[in-house]
């Protein structure tokens, strides 16, 4: 999609009010047209298939059929980029991380979607975002029937597999005509100490894609800072833990960094460490203010790259804008080193192409392969 071509934009939710108050948001911005409204996931379903938007705008919580049946219809059948709106409870965090893993791109923290002084201050970050990501729909959704064919020829396998040593059969011989999809990466001759990774838009998805494959028996811990509102970030953290062999929760203030955990910075607070004796803290604060992000990569980052110096290990996921850049060059002219996801897996290519561009990258790598890249140095 060209750089000038109008952004068409289907928004589906039950209140009239909210329906109005999006599509005239979205218009403010000469290049996205808002082509249809839609009062629930069965109507949204139908006019996605006869209007073939660029994105989608869904709500959750709608009557009939609600947004994550809807988001699902339209990834089987007609996949579209879409975004959900959402609460900003626990209840609507537990539905959005729902619905990423449906293959939503993003979402729009409802509360801050109506017109307010508050959307005020999102505004502009939001369009800039709508238009990345339609501008991406081809390559994104190329990626996510690629994901899918994958996820269901796995299942198949499985089921195969399962059935051939019901019947006592060569099940050694099936499994090894399946194609590996790993990177065999060699290991790597660099202390690692710490693991500090960076994401936003997109990042929940690809944070599980590296956290999960992690060892149980990982010598160091990880700290991360994804944006996202308060609340999300536990609920991420906890389904993180559900999922994988290493520990996951969401930071807390004062707690010693362990290794084989990961601690994820409160949504709406800024993580950094502190040296105690030999043993690294956390520090959960609202300072520095100033920042356009909080949690902030480049805050947490430089803060470890301060304590751990060229032992640190750097990795940059998907998000719009350049937010870890410094820190990421401050961990490069330590001597440590980065790990940067390509452009082709990630929902929006902007922290990841900022620390690229800025030649301090030491691997490149499609995020099923980041965890290979992490683990290579252990």
């Amino acid at each position: 999609m060209s750089s000038d071509k109008i952004i068409r934009v289907l928004v589906v939710d039950d209140s009239a009010f909210m329906r109005k108050a999006l599509s005239m948001m979205l218009e403010s911005d000469p290049q996205i047209k808002v082509v249809g409204t839609a009062r629930d996931g069965q109507e949204g379903c139908e006019k996605v298939k006869s209007l073939k938007p660029d994105l989608v705008t869904m709500d959750i919580e709608m009557p009939r059929m609600d947004g994550l049946t809807a988001l699902k219809n339209i990834m089987d059948e007609n996949p579209t980029p879409v975004m959900m709106l959402s609460s900003l409870t626990t209840d609507g965090a537990g539905a959005t991380l729902d619905a990423l893993d449906l293959g939503a791109v993003d979402f729009i923290p409802k509360e801050l979607s109506y017109v307010s002084l508050d959307i005020v201050k999102i505004k502009e970050g939001l369009l800039k975002k709508i238009k990345d990501i339609a501008r991406r729909k081809h390559v994104l959704m190329a990626r996510h029937k690629q994901s899918a064919a994958f996820r269901k020829a796995k299942g198949a396998d499985k089921q195969m597999r399962t059935d051939i040593q019901a019947f006592g059969a060569r099940s050694k011989q099936a499994t090894s005509a399946r194609p590996s999809v790993r990177k065999i990466i060699r290991k790597r001759n660099h202390h690692v100490d710490i693991i500090a990774i960076g994401s936003s838009t997109g990042g929940p998805p690809a944070l599980q894609a590296v956290i999960t494959k992690l060892p149980r028996n990982l010598p160091v811990g990880i700290v991360i800072a994804q944006h996202m509102p308060p609340m999300f970030t536990k609920s991420l953290a906890d389904r993180l833990n559900g999922l994988s062999q290493i520990s996951v929760k969401e930071a807390e203030h004062g707690e010693t960094v362990e290794a084989g955990c990961v601690y994820i910075a409160p949504g709406g607070r800024h993580l950094t460490l502190k040296k105690f004796a030999a043993r690294s803290r956390i520090v959960i604060s609202d300072q520095p203010e100033s920042t356009l992000y909080k949690p902030c990569v480049d805050v947490m980052v430089n803060s470890v790259a301060d304590i751990y110096g060229k032992s640190t290990l750097g990795v940059i996921l998907t998000g719009m804008g350049n937010n870890g850049v410094v820190g990421m060059k401050k961990v490069n002219s330590m001597g440590g080193k980065i790990i940067a996801q390509n452009e082709d897996s990630c929902i929006v290519y902007g922290m990841p192409r900022a620390v690229i561009e800025a030649k301090i990258v030491d691997h490149v790598s499609a995020i099923e392969n980041v965890y290979s890249e992490i683990v290579a140095y252990f």
